[in-house]
């Protein structure tokens, strides 16, 4: 299998991007709902913030990895079988997907700076704080932050379904493409 993607197949850079964001965005869901959860005098109240923290960089830096590859090698043509309207909304729904990523990975971004401080990433580097307007910056990043993750799970469970649906009902490739067959 080849890294690039062709007219026909997603080559193994795209198939990997693709599940790993999505694996990513997962873990990032159900590990913010927990530790949202936890209180203050549990083990993980201050190491779970900092792993979804960490973890929030390595995924927007694969977000922006995946945006860029594709820029570089273009997604295979839609199959034959698809009507015009499908193939629209399908790039309607990709283009939603990326773009609630971003913006719920923005919002975390001005959460974790909105006291001034960076965003460590494992120790191993660090992100700056651009912007820091304290609290409020905190409240308003928050909200959007909850709902538009939310939205993001909601959006990416009817693609997921939408792949289903292509593959138990319509019996055609179009998931077997992002599993590389």
């Amino acid at each position: 299998m080849k890294a690039q993607n062709d007219v026909q197949h997603y080559g193994w850079a795209s198939i990997l991007l693709h599940w790993v964001v999505a694996v990513l965005v997962l873990v990032m869901f159900c590990l913010g709902l927990w530790m949202t959860n936890l209180d203050y005098y549990h083990s993980w109240y201050h190491q779970a913030p900092s792993l979804h923290k960490s973890i929030g960089v390595i995924l927007i830096l694969m977000v922006l990895v995946r945006i860029g590859w594709h820029r570089f090698s273009p997604v295979p043509e839609a199959l034959d079988s698809h009507a015009v309207w499908m193939s629209k909304v399908a790039k309607l729904v990709h283009y939603l997907l990326y773009l609630l990523l971003l913006i719920v990975m923005i919002s975390g971004y001005l959460i974790s700076t909105a006291d001034g401080r960076p965003v460590s990433c494992f120790g191993l580097f660090e992100l700056p704080a651009l912007f820091s307007e304290g609290e409020q910056q905190a409240e308003i990043a928050g909200r959007v932050h909850f709902v538009l993750a939310n939205s993001l799970l909601g959006v990416a469970a009817l693609h997921m379904l939408a792949a289903l649906k292509h593959h138990f009902v319509d019996k055609d490739r179009t998931l077997l493409r992002m599993l590389g067959h």
